[in-house]
Parts: C-alpha cells; structure tokens; sequence
C-alpha cells in the first residue's frame, strides 16, 4: 500500500462539493486515511509550495491556498500516488479528461479544486508537512 496526500482547496471548500470530491476519490478506490480541514497561513502556503518560489505563479498560488479554508488528506491504496494523479485530471480543467475531479469541479487552472503529490518523496513530505502519526488511522 501506498499513501499520498491530497488537498482539497478553497475554491471547492467555498462551494462545499468537499463530500463531492471524497465521494469520487473513495470510489476509485482509495481510502481516505486521515483528513482535517484547516486555514493555512502565508507562511505555511509558502513554505509547502517552496520549489515554485521563483516561479511566476507562484505569489498568486500562495493568494489562493490561503483564501480560505483547505482539507488536507491523507490517501491510501496501490499505486496511490499515480492513481491520485490520474483521479485528479489534469492541471488545466479544459483539457482533463471526463470524469476526472478537475473536469467535473475544478473553475480554471487557478481554482482547479485539488492537490495531490508527484512522487514518493513529495508525498512523504507532503504528509509529514500536516500529519503526524496519530492522526493517520489506516
């Protein structure tokens, strides 16, 4: 089993489709192990999106993690990591495939309703970042 972590964002806690999104992720098989919804501050927006500092979204990035309030989740399952992705569709909701989270919900390529971890070392961190062992009850 692997674990990855997901982040449902402000634009999608704002329209409160977060039982929405878990249904879909729940659905294609992974199981949700730990969740919590909470606010991140600037600091901690910038510091979890630290490898895109120099990069020209990234000011606006920040500004729309810290909008408003985020669940962060931990996922399990085989291969979770590139199930998740293949779940979440693409960056860019016009492109995402039909019946991806992004497709179905996501507003733009800004407010496009999830996060999920790249690779296993993202994910580990990713989750550390939020969870400690307690909190994660597979």
């Amino acid at each position: 089993m692997e674990r990855t972590l997901s982040i449902i964002k402000p634009d999608a806690t704002e329209r409160n489709i977060t039982g929405l999104v878990n249904a879909m992720i729940e659905a294609a098989g992974l199981r949700i192990v730990g969740q919590k919804r909470i606010r991140l501050t600037q600091e901690q927006a910038e510091e979890f999106y630290k490898e895109h500092k120099e990069k020209v979204f990234f000011p606006s990035m920040v500004q729309q993690m810290i909008s408003g309030p985020v669940v962060v989740q931990v996922l399990e399952g085989e291969n979770a990591i590139k199930h998740y992705r293949e779940i979440m569709g693409a960056t860019n909701p016009a492109v995402a495939e039909e019946g991806t989270i992004r497709k179905t919900y996501a507003l733009s390529i800004d407010k496009n309703t999830v996060h999920g971890s790249d690779s296993p070392e993202a994910a580990a961190r990713e989750i550390e970042f939020f969870f400690n062992h307690t909190e994660i009850v597979g």
